[in-house]
């Protein structure tokens, strides 16, 4: 009995001794299928998360394996990641179908760096297991980005953290824009954005940020408009319900204007504008003029909107110088590369030179546009004897005398018998240089161009290529073509009384001068 004992005793202590030798190669942190509190556990329960850049993402897996007989099923993953990393999961195959007996399967977490320095993320595995519950632990650093002054990153950042406008010649707005970004892993409200900077400073703020989750951003729009020469400064101020309660961003900028300089005729083009230009910079009739002259330029619109004419006006009324109807008026519309004529004609009224100016009013680029008027006069126009024509209105741009102021209070019943067939055609300006040198009861001598000749009342005569009907007025003769009349009046000072009396003033003073 004894021996049969000691026998048995001898075989128990070798099977211990192999299950032992057998246990030494096995995973020391595994266990084997079957024994007691088998479960779902982590590969590497201690996961190296590496390191994170500042501001950016990196992927870390997960490995889990299933140590029970059975399958089993993942129902969450849970994290918990210190507060300056932000993580979450972005693939989970362990939840897609339940894990058999030894498998393994993977999580894939994001971690996103929110502030410089070491992070740690405790990860909660949910299963059917025996215990119900996993963990693993996964840690590694957030780096910067090598600036020293961003390891001190507030609870909201700034992207960028100051605003500089830099030096500008211009008075004109400009706009910048500042990103406000959650590096925290709680919720901010954002209370109050404001600048505090001096009231002359020329800032202007807009934002629509109220609250942002973990991470998220939103956009804080800063309008500059120089006010005063020299440098300007100010502070964005962030209020906000976060652990620092407040972030502040500079502002900077220096406005040196430019020496100005002389406007030029025509302004740079604007989009979404129009752009009156001329054809000529300056208006010039020259020198030496002694008779009616006139000159037209083309206004044209250059730019890619409708231009309006407002108003044409000369800055001198007094000098001659008239603006003829019919062309580039007060309100012609101009289509862009659309053009029209302004004629402007000049009857001297004095010997010397002009200082004029013409100015068009329009709703284009700069909104008026001066064209100098200059020329030189070396004799007067005499318009008294100036051709008038007469027709259902007046086209002379001066009032003339009207026929009633000519005539003796009744109209002549003689007509030139041929007057009412005669072929019309534009006949103004074609008496213009003739006078009336010697008038009578019923003949005149009208002298031109082409030298003198006498016409007669109710006859026809053909003057300046024209067929004209003549009619004898007391103080004017009146030449018809068709429906068209031009009235040319007596120049008196030519007349035989006034050259005798002129002649018998100058013989009785000379009288007076002998008998002293």
């Amino acid at each position: 009995m004894f021996f049969r004992f000691v026998i048995l005793v001898l075989v128990f202590m070798m099977f211990s001794v192999q299950a032992q030798a057998q246990s030494a190669f096995d995973d020391p942190g595994a266990r084997k299928p079957g024994k007691s509190g088998a479960d779902i556990v982590p590969v590497t329960p201690q996961v190296d998360g590496g390191t994170v850049a500042l501001g950016s993402a990196s992927q870390v897996v997960i490995l889990l394996r299933n140590d029970d007989i059975k399958p089993l099923t993942v129902s969450a993953i849970d994290l918990y990641p210190s507060s300056n990393v932000s993580a979450s999961v972005s693939q989970n195959q362990c939840s897609l179908t339940p894990l058999e007996s030894g498998a393994v399967c993977a999580v894939a977490l994001t971690v996103q760096g929110l502030q410089a320095g070491k992070f740690r993320i405790e990860v909660l595995i949910k299963h059917d297991g025996r215990t119900r519950l996993s963990t693993a632990t996964v840690s590694g650093d957030v780096e910067s980005s090598g600036d020293a002054s961003r390891d001190m990153i507030n609870d909201v950042e700034s992207i960028p953290d100051k605003v500089d406008f830099g030096k500008v010649d211009v008075s004109q707005a400009l706009v910048d824009s500042v990103v406000l970004r959650n590096v925290t892993s709680n919720e901010i409200k954002i209370e109050s954005v404001y600048i505090e900077s001096s009231q002359q400073s020329g800032y202007g703020l807009e934002t629509d940020c109220e609250v942002l989750k973990t991470g998220e951003a939103c956009l804080v729009t800063v309008s500059w408009a120089p006010v005063q020469k020299g440098p300007s400064r100010g502070v964005i101020v962030v209020e906000h319900d976060g652990p620092t309660s407040v972030t502040s961003i500079p502002l900077s900028g220096e406005f040196d204007p430019s020496d100005p300089s002389e406007a030029e005729v025509f302004p740079e083009a604007v989009p979404g504008k129009g752009l009156l230009v001329s054809s000529l910079k300056e208006i010039n009739f020259g020198s030496g003029i002694e008779s009616k002259s006139s000159i037209t330029v083309s206004i044209l619109n250059r730019g890619d909107a409708e231009a309006t004419v407002r108003n044409i006006r000369l800055s001198n009324n007094d000098n001659g110088v008239t603006i003829e109807k019919g062309g580039c008026d007060a309100g012609t519309k101009l289509a862009p590369t659309e053009a029209c004529p302004l004629t402007l004609v000049w009857e001297p009224v004095r010997e010397g030179s002009i200082l004029d100016d013409l100015q068009i009013a329009h709703n284009a680029a700069r909104g008026i546009l001066v064209l100098p008027v200059r020329g030189t006069a070396t004799s007067t126009i005499n318009k008294d004897s100036k051709a008038i024509v007469l027709d259902d209105e007046l086209l002379s741009n001066v009032r003339p005398l009207s026929v009633s102021d000519l005539s003796d209070g009744q109209e002549s019943k003689s007509r030139p018998s041929s007057s009412a067939g005669l072929v019309s055609r534009n006949v103004q300006g074609v008496l213009d240089g003739y006078t009336i040198t010697s008038h009578g009861g019923d003949r005149a001598i009208v002298s031109g161009p082409g030298g003198s000749r006498v016409i007669f009342n109710n006859q026809e005569a053909v003057i300046g290529g024209v067929l004209w009907g003549i009619e004898i007025r007391p103080s004017a003769v009146k030449f018809t073509n068709g429906k068209q009349q031009v009235l040319l009046l007596f120049d008196r000072s030519l007349s035989s009384i006034n050259q005798n009396s002129s002649e018998s003033s100058g013989t009785s003073q000379s009288s007076d001068t002998t008998s002293n």
